[in-house]
């Protein structure tokens, strides 16, 4: 039935790498079946039959779709089925999507789908870089027209070692989380998470990497060889050459000096009259003009730009290459939240919030892998008027889900742990003016909300990013891009991280790839540039952590219980808990070990729910004497309360050293004596004696 069908085996970073083609998903231009050890991802690229009228870029989609089945879940919630995409899911889509996007050619306009469906998970074999070398597979031996293939490996690195695709066992114990997605010849994705890793060992990982690719490639090229199909011809949508060059001679010298500033309001305001001259100078001649502007303006001004980058060294705000724009950083703006910071470099600029809560605020995560919660939450805002747009709020987008993950990876491997800080921690990141690199200013600005906010950081983490302009083998670096220089440049290379090393690195790329010389270079002028801003902006605004935690933060005390009294502190349905909440106002979560973590308001409730539960839990030591009140008087002895809700019973024969007739005439209710513990009596009740105290 599947004549077709073929079978092709490799192994990758010593587990076996198997492509099928031909028996699944025929109707797709491309599809192909890719396990990876016990991993299955279902890759299928489609193509439109005809380009999309009225637009000047590629209409790709690449989804990466989970599915709970491929983990042995049933979906949470009422529904039981599969929503929206999971954050995970959205952001392993867009580093899928990153590498492939540039090696498509610049004039297809024909809509492009890549589904990647997870069918089996295998949590030694990664999803994420099965489903990236599916799209690339599916995408060669497809007749859509693409430069591939590319390949993609994630790289630990284990007590100092440097590892291709670590188990999940090696991923728990790895200092860096490096993705590399690259062609036979360059890097062409790079992102990473890393526990302050130095740039030299970076380096070595990401050329590491590339070593393994290289041989991946040559696995995917001997498949495209023997089943690949003939790439279909498309009517390219490149701009008329004449019509461009007639253009660009009649509005040049208006259009340069309307770039030349750093102020993009005036910059906008320069170029509106130039679009309208065009319009009423060429509409007749061509009468597509209206349709093509935004392109063509486009074009226009990437030309201009680049050039005076590449010929005369020049940046259009006035810029050295190796200058970044003026910055300045605020902290503690506003009494009534946890923390907050303002970072602003240029016309960027960030306002940063941090909230503390109890550790039971933390997010709890349903997705295919094994993560179930995190405490560190990162969300990013970018709203309209930010790039002094007028349009309506919406909920967050890829991007916007993408620069918080950004900046929340940033700055995960600094922050103290559960023991040393028991909180849940969100930022929030809103964009109130931008011109270049939010994300990276968010970075800066959750740095500045934190110490704001009393969280003991390890040490202060900047971001900063680094572009690129190539003209053949010609090429050149420039720190801190703007708006302009990443929408005409090459590349944004944004790497955050401490004095110490690096703790997040996006790439993004509008090329084929890098060579180790560009990516050393840009490692180099980050460094340079997050030191600067650490040492002169962010330290001088906020020179260490506040002290303590902002009196509207919650004030939490971590204690811990021996297992078995969990019980004892929750009580018969609830009631000794309940009661130490209403008396204290405290908010109580205790863990299965004993862990109990006190949230209040103030920390006087704290406290005071913390002395309530030493009180239940507490047991007296053999041989040791305590300090009590009489609370009740009885025949046969005494009732002492010898800790808070605590009574032992000193028999009436070891009140006094002589004999009494009866415990009045020794002790009256209310007495405070001295008792010693003597131990459990014959039926395990516990026995203390007023006489053996003195």
């Amino acid at each position: 039935m599947f004549e077709n069908y073929k079978k092709f085996n490799y192994t990758l970073a010593g587990r076996p790498l198997v492509i099928e083609s031909g028996k699944l998903a025929g109707l797709a231009n491309g599809s192909v079946l890719v396990r990876y050890g016990e991993t299955a991802i279902l890759a299928c690229a489609t193509a439109s039959v005809r380009p999309r009228d009225g637009i000047d870029f590629l209409p790709l989609s690449v989804d990466f779709e989970e599915r709970m089945y491929a983990a042995g879940k049933i979906p949470g919630g009422y529904l039981k089925r599969e929503g929206k995409p999971s954050e995970k899911a959205i952001l392993t889509s867009r580093v899928i999507d990153r590498p492939i996007r540039p090696l498509f050619p610049k004039d297809l306009r024909n809509d492009v789908a890549i589904s990647l469906t997870v069918l089996s998970v295998d949590n030694d074999c990664s999803p994420e870089i099965t489903a990236m070398i599916g799209a690339s597979v599916a995408l060669s031996i497809s007749d859509i027209p693409w430069n591939g293939p590319i390949g993609g490996v994630f790289v630990g690195l284990v007590d100092g070692k440097i590892v291709i695709n670590p188990t999940e066992a090696e991923r728990k114990v790895s200092d860096l989380e490096l993705t590399v997605a690259a062609s036979e010849k360059k890097v062409v994705m790079i992102e990473a998470g890393a526990k302050e890793v130095d740039d030299d060992t970076m380096f070595e990982a990401i050329m590491k990497a590339h070593d393994e690719i290289k041989d991946l490639i040559v696995f995917i090229n001997g498949i495209v060889d023997e089943i690949g199909k003939p790439k279909f011809e498309y009517p390219s949508c490149e701009l008329d050459h004449e019509m461009f060059d007639k253009i660009f001679a009649f509005c040049e010298k208006d259009l340069m000096f309307a770039l030349d500033t750093d102020d993009k309001t005036v910059r906008d305001a320069r170029v509106a009259p130039i679009y309208d001259a065009i319009i009423e100078k060429f509409s007749e001649e061509y009468p597509e003009l209206p349709t093509i502007m935004e392109e063509l303006l486009y074009k226009m001004q990437k030309k201009i730009v680049r050039r005076w980058l590449l010929e005369d060294k020049k940046r259009v705000d006035g810029r050295r290459l190796d200058q970044i724009r003026p910055l300045a950083a605020e902290a503690g703006l506003f009494k009534n939240v946890h923390g907050s910071g303002l970072f602003t470099r240029g016309q960027t600029q960030v306002l940063t919030m941090a909230t503390l809560g109890t550790l039971g605020e933390a997010q709890m995560l349903d997705g295919i892998d094994n993560e179930t919660s995190k405490r560190y939450i990162h969300h990013y805002n970018m709203p309209g008027f930010s790039t002094g747009e007028a349009k309506p709020s919406r909920s967050p987008g890829r991007r916007e889900i993408g620069h918080g993950a950004l900046a929340e990876r940033s700055l995960v491997p600094v922050l103290p742990s559960e023991e040393e800080f028991p909180y849940a921690i969100r930022l929030v990141s809103e964009v109130v003016s931008s011109n270049g690199s939010t994300s990276q200013a968010s970075v800066c600005g959750s740095t500045l909300a934190l110490m704001d906010a009393g969280v003991p950081i390890k040490a202060p983490v900047a971001g900063i990013s680094c572009g690129l302009i190539t003209e053949g083998d010609r090429w050149m670096t420039m720190i801190d891009i703007q708006g302009l220089e990443d929408f005409y440049g090459d590349m944004d290379f944004k790497v955050a991280g401490t004095h110490k090393g690096i703790t997040s690195i996006q790439m993004d790329l509008k090329i084929n790839g890098l060579t180790p010389e560009i990516i050393k270079e840009a490692f180099a002028v980050t460094h340079k540039g997050r030191d600067y801003i650490i040492d002169e902006v962010i330290l001088k605004a906020i020179p260490a952590p506040r002290a303590d935690v902002n009196e509207c933060a919650p004030k939490m005390i971590t204690m811990k219980i021996h297992p078995d009294k969990i019980r004892e502190v929750i009580g018969s349905g609830g009631k000794v808990i309940q009661k130490i909440v209403a008396d204290t106002g405290a908010k109580v979560d205790i863990n299965d070990d004993g862990t109990i973590f006190i949230a209040a308001v103030n920390r006087a409730s704290a406290d005071a729910a913390k002395a309530t539960i030493e009180a239940i839990v507490f047991e007296p030591v053999e041989g040791t004497v305590y300090t009590g009140k009489v609370t009740g008087i009885k025949e046969f002895g005494a009732f002492v309360e010898y800790a808070p809700g605590k009574e032992g019973l000193v028999h009436i024969s070891k009140i006094a050293k002589e004999r009494i007739e009866k415990v009045e005439d020794v002790l009256n209710l209310g007495d405070v004596v001295k008792v010693k513990y003597i131990g459990l009596d014959k039926k395990g009740r516990m026995d203390f004696s007023i006489k053996d105290a003195e």
